[in-house]
């Protein structure tokens, strides 16, 4: 039960947003998971800052923030103002990603790489300690509720082989098609925090739902 849990804000129901980030508070979710897209990394346009400077004010979990966008280092002070917990930047969108980490870091926040599903965890090997945690897409960015890719399971045995060899103290996340079957499998090959969107948002019961994750 030392694994971390992120209900994604992504599948939440805005025409009720406040009823949904209420029960969010009252379950044992360890992070808010937000999804920033911007038509161009991914091909879907999620949420900007000025619907999450509202959702903040609602919700009393940390904020773990994965912008799946390009150039994300421009909106590092955005997300910095958020009061976010973690900054997450995709692999494929960064050029410099070094440089990106250490602004992250150096605006106060815990710097995150995500990787997709074709992106092998190898690449990771020389910026693996310097982030606190590696975010690995277990399906193809863009849209919730996508089926789980079972390969994934294999790279996170393999990232946290490398996490092992390199003496690094990054977290695992998963981030798709996560549910009370894949996420087990994925603690059980190495992960440290999973992200949840359907699996929590469409439970008859989603604080009892969160609970069944946590309990994994």
């Amino acid at each position: 039960m030392n694994h971390k849990i992120a209900p994604s804000l992504l599948a939440a129901n805005f025409s009720n947003l406040a009823k949904d980030m209420e029960m969010i508070n009252q379950s044992e979710a360890d992070w808010l998971h937000i999804d920033i897209m911007d038509g161009v990394f991914v091909p879907n346009i999620s949420f900007g800052f000025p619907v999450l400077e509202h959702v903040v004010k609602l919700t009393t979990k940390p904020l773990d923030v994965h912008l799946m966008i390009v150039n994300p280092e421009k909106f590092i002070p955005q997300v910095k103002a958020l009061g976010a917990y973690t900054m997450n930047v995709h692999y494929e969108a960064c050029i410099h990603l070094h440089r990106v980490i250490q602004q992250i870091r150096e605006a106060g926040m815990r710097p995150a790489v995500t990787i997709n599903p074709a992106t092998s965890v190898a690449l990771l090997s020389d910026i693996i300690n310097e982030v606190y945690m590696v975010l690995v897409m277990s399906v193809n960015p863009g849209f919730g509720g996508q089926k789980f890719i079972e390969h994934t399971v294999v790279k996170v045995k393999e990232l946290r082989a490398l996490i092992n060899s390199t003496g690094s103290k990054a977290l695992i996340e998963v981030d798709g098609g996560v549910n009370l079957e894949t996420g087990a499998r994925l603690l059980e090959a190495g992960a440290d925090a999973l992200v949840a969107g359907n699996a929590v948002f469409a439970a008859s019961d989603p604080v009892d739902m969160v609970h069944q994750l946590k309990a994994l």
